[in-house]
């Protein structure tokens, strides 16, 4: 047995041989992927140090341009395989690459790193990382929002049935219960964009977050070890840095960006169990091929795979934000390690489920189509029951006592009820109004009673209301980012 896998193994690529996460081998877009990947890593920690050393110069100490210029053009240049080895045997990754790095900066090897502690690079490059995140997820998202409310704005008329506990309930309609998707969403890139711009950098802090090895280098100038600070983190393109750290930046700020995210989720997660339940009742439908095959043994279905898919993937964005939470709760003192391997995982897992959220929803978006009348014959069933009350009223209007209309439309509505139970009839109700006398005062006013438009409400306005004052202020800063076309490889 072990030969025979032993020649299948030789005859297969070898990437097929291990596990691949399809987060990135099926799903996510490849910039998304980029931002997680070594390359992105490795060459954003020689920036740092790139960075670092630039300050340094500025502030006095003996870095000379030569140095600077050797490390400049070999940001790029890392050879991975080195790294592997010194990282083997040196069991320590950032000195592993700040090796790497050195041997082609020879000139330049004895100032890499100089005073600042792994986690200058660890924790200022995940920092770099989810801000540049958030950058690729807000247009996506915005996107998404965008499309909704086109399909909001088509549909704001179209009356269907409200459901409250998952039972027919007064009308909407289908462009106003597609706001309230919106809504949900909104709140998301609210919440994005809040999340991205508080995002501070770690900084320039040392081992325990003292910067006692920055004030030894400065000669105890306390005005320099700031500058320092200030200068790094605005060539890193922020604004604030956290004033006080251990050797860590708060782990809580990991919890606050995945809670965001995990927020995303549960929106993503409700929008397409709606649809879900929607196709089954044939009144929407996400996209489907020409090709495309529902089932290997039941041809004929129209399965909502990528409804499906989003709510498969959100449930497990949503439950992320625990690994940070509980990170955040073990943290003893100024750091214990044990945080590493947890967040290798959680944060990238984070940022690229929302990715292939936010790709698969603008792809289901763009392509949803509505079924009338289906809707109609869905609104016939219940809105006869519905619209009794209007009856009564328009039986008191032409001079009936109210009582005994409610009595005579209680008889004749549990008639109905039980052929639509007990008999698997239609909703005959409204007939049943017209062949009784006493109801011979509205006969000629039950089509008008019965118009479905007349019990949407304000819904209609409300759409254009809310598309106008809140969803297109929020979507302006991304006007330029709307015209990409979402296509998915199913």
């Amino acid at each position: 047995v072990e030969k025979m896998a032993a020649n299948e193994s030789m005859m297969t690529d070898p990437e097929m041989c291990k596990y691949r996460s399809p987060l990135t081998s099926r799903y996510a877009s490849e910039e998304m992927a980029y931002n997680f990947s070594d390359m992105k890593k490795f060459t954003t920690w020689r920036k740092l140090w790139l960075w670092l050393a630039k300050a340094q110069k500025t502030l006095g100490l003996d870095i000379t341009d030569e140095q600077i210029q050797e490390m400049e053009v070999n940001l790029n240049n890392i050879d991975f395989e080195q790294a592997a080895v010194e990282e083997k045997r040196r069991r320590h990754d950032v000195m592993a690459h700040v090796h790497t790095f050195a041997i082609c900066c020879p000139n330049a090897a004895p100032i890499i790193h100089l005073g600042a502690t792994s986690c200058y690079v660890g924790d200022n490059t995940d920092l770099i990382v989810m801000r540049d995140a958030f950058d690729l997820l807000m247009p996506k998202l915005a996107r998404c929002i965008q499309r909704l409310s086109l399909f909001a704005e088509q549909y704001r008329s179209q009356p269907c049935l409200g459901f409250t506990h998952y039972q027919p309930a007064q009308l909407t309609t289908v462009g106003k219960r597609a706001c309230l998707w919106i809504q949900d969403l909104c709140m998301d890139l609210r919440n994005m964009d809040r999340g991205r711009n508080e995002l501070r950098f770690r900084g320039v802090k040392g081992t325990t977050g003292t910067q006692a090895s920055f004030l030894e280098l400065f000669e105890g100038n306390h005005d320099k070890v700031e500058l320092l600070d200030r200068m790094v983190m605005e060539l890193a393109g922020f604004k604030k840095t956290y004033l006080v750290t251990g050797q860590t930046y708060s782990r809580k700020v990991d919890y606050e960006v995945l809670q965001v995210l995990s927020g995303l989720g549960a929106s993503v997660h409700k929008i397409c169990t709606d649809i879900r339940l929607l196709a089954n009742m044939k009144e929407l439908e996400e996209p489907f091929e020409k090709d495309q095959i529902g089932s290997s043994a039941m041809p004929y279905k129209r399965n909502p795979m990528r409804s499906e898919r989003c709510c498969s993937l959100a449930r497990h964005l949503m439950i992320l934000c625990m690994d940070p939470l509980q990170t955040a709760a073990v943290q003893w003192f100024e750091r214990t390690l044990d945080d590493s391997a947890n967040r290798r995982i959680c944060l990238p897992e984070a940022f690229l489920t929302a990715d292939i959220l936010l790709s698969t929803l603008q792809n289901v978006c763009e392509g949803l189509v509505v079924y009338p009348k289906v809707i109609e014959r869905h609104i016939r069933q219940e809105l006869p029951f519905m619209a009794s009350e209007n009856v009564i009223m328009a039986m008191v209007k032409a001079g009936a006592n109210r009582q005994e209309c409610h009595e005579q439309i209680r008889v004749l509505s549990h008639q109905a009820g039980a052929v639509v139970k007990q008999e698997g009839g239609d909703n005959d109700l409204i007939q049943r109004i017209r062949s009784t006398a006493y109801f011979a005062p509205v006969h000629d006013k039950l089509d008008h009673l019965l118009d479905p438009k007349t019990f949407v409400g304000r819904a209609p306005e409300q759409v254009e209301k809310f598309l106008e004052d809140e969803v297109k202020p929020l979507l302006k800063p991304f006007s330029q980012q709307m015209s990409e076309i979402s296509s998915l490889e199913l």
